[in-house]
Order: C-alpha cells, then structure tokens, then sequence
C-alpha cells in the first residue's frame, strides 16, 4: 500500500472511533440526572462509597468515628451563563471518552495488526485487553481514592472561619474528571514500557538502574496529577511506584523474548 492508502485506512479507523465516541457520548449527555446526582456529585456527600468504607473500617479498628467524613461545607455556584450547559457536554464528552476507550484501544490494533507477524498479533491482542484492564483500574482508582480525597480536602480546608467555601461548578467538575482521567492513563504505563522494550528503546537494566531516579519523578508526577495534598500525592504515589516495578517485569519478559 502507498502512503495515501494507508491514510486512507487510518482515516476509516478514526471515524469508527469518532462515532462510537459520539454514540457514548449522546447516551451519557441524555442521562443527565443520573451521571452527575450519583456520580460526578456523588462525592460531595457522607454516603458516597469511599466515606462509608473508610468510617466502617474505623469502627472495625476500634476509632470510632476517626476516619468518618460527613458531607462537605461548601456551596456549588455557577456563575456563568452557559456555565452549567458547558459542563454538561464536557462532562459527557469525558465520559463518552472513557467509556469507549477499549474499543479505541480496539481500532489501534485493527490498524497496525496486518503489519505484524502472527505470534506479534497474538501478543497485541493481550495488549489491548490489558490496556483496557489498566485504564479501567485507573478510572476506578482515581475515582474512589484519589479524587473523594482531594474534594474532602480542598473542599473542607479553611484559612478562616470567616471566610465561606464557594466553589464554581466548573472548578469541581474539573478536578473530579481532571484526577480520574489522569489516573487512568498513568495505569497505561506498563504498556508503554512494552513498546519502548519493544523497540530498544527501554531495558530492565535501565530501569533498575534509574529507580531511585524513577521514585523522584514519581512524586513530582503525583504533585503534578494531583491536587496540593499530602495525602492525594502519596495515595497515587504508591501505585505509580508498584506500577514502575511492574514495568520493569515486562520489560524483562520482552528482552527476553526476543
């Protein structure tokens, strides 16, 4: 095939993605209520999963209400006109994304697999359900830990007593989604691994070789992910690190496949 024939394949393989994106995206804008009173709003609330969880394990301790967290002491406003209608596409578009991420992850495969030999595609075929299986553990790990967490304590945090929390919808809509889609593509670092082992490009000596290095990043990666918290960092420090080591397995496997 010529340069233009296979741009004309990838630019078929984009519009099968674009319209599965846009179908998941038109169902989530149509179930407005649900997708934001028992999920994006959800963590607002004392009974939102994560809280119950928490404040269940402290009785089970023996703290009493220690690690309770009951509904938290702000206001949502929206003071922009077309404010809230802006969210709400955002928000679907977000989550049409998420939710048909396999089936991208699918139209990648589809593309590159006549290139590749039969024992190759055999291995992307695990690659794109792993991959899938990553990004899905990240958008739940960023969901139920990391965000409730930051919205506990940014939404919480006061310098005064006489000064109220009122926060834009737009400012919290974008940290539950900012966290929880950034969680997710951090979970797709083993894949990426397994494509720079794949090409030479990254080594289980490197890897074992830069770790400390590796564990610097990490932290500067978490701050970066997410918000000014102690405990939002460290809680998504930990499986950045586990993740690295994981990596470093894989690219082990592929070294010596080869």
């Amino acid at each position: 095939m010529s340069f233009l024939e296979h741009l004309e394949v990838l630019r078929w393989h984009l519009v099968r993605a674009s319209i599965v994106v846009m179908v998941f995206t038109i169902l989530i804008f149509s179930f407005k209520s649900f997708v934001f009173d028992n999920i994006i709003l959800a963590q607002k609330y004392s009974d939102f999963w994560t809280y119950r969880v928490f404040c269940e394990l402290s009785h089970w301790l023996g703290k009493d209400d220690l690690l309770c967290m009951g509904d938290i002491n702000f206001d949502l406003i929206n003071i922009e006109m077309s404010g809230q209608f802006s969210m709400h596409i955002m928000v679907s578009i977000i989550g049409g994304l998420i939710v048909s991420f396999p089936y991208l992850l699918f139209e990648i495969w589809r593309f590159i697999a006549p290139a590749l030999a039969e024992k190759e595609r055999k291995y992307a075929q695990r690659l794109i359900f792993a991959g899938s299986i990553l990004f899905s553990m990240g958008i739940l790990f960023g969901y139920y830990l990391i965000s409730p967490f930051s919205v506990q304590f940014l939404g919480n945090y006061q310098v005064s007593e006489l000064v109220k929390n009122q926060i834009s919808l737009s400012s919290f809509i974008s940290t539950v989604t900012t966290v929880t889609l950034a969680c997710g593509l951090v979970f797709q670092l083993p894949l990426i691994v397994y494509f720079l082992s794949k090409v030479g490009i990254v080594t289980p000596e490197f890897m074992k070789k830069y770790r400390k290095h590796a564990i610097v990043v990490t932290l500067i990666a978490s701050a970066i992910i997410t918000p000014p918290d102690v405990m939002s960092q460290i809680l998504m420090a930990i499986p950045l690190l586990i993740l690295y080591e994981f990596s470093i397995f894989v690219s082990m496997r592929v070294v010596n496949s080869k």
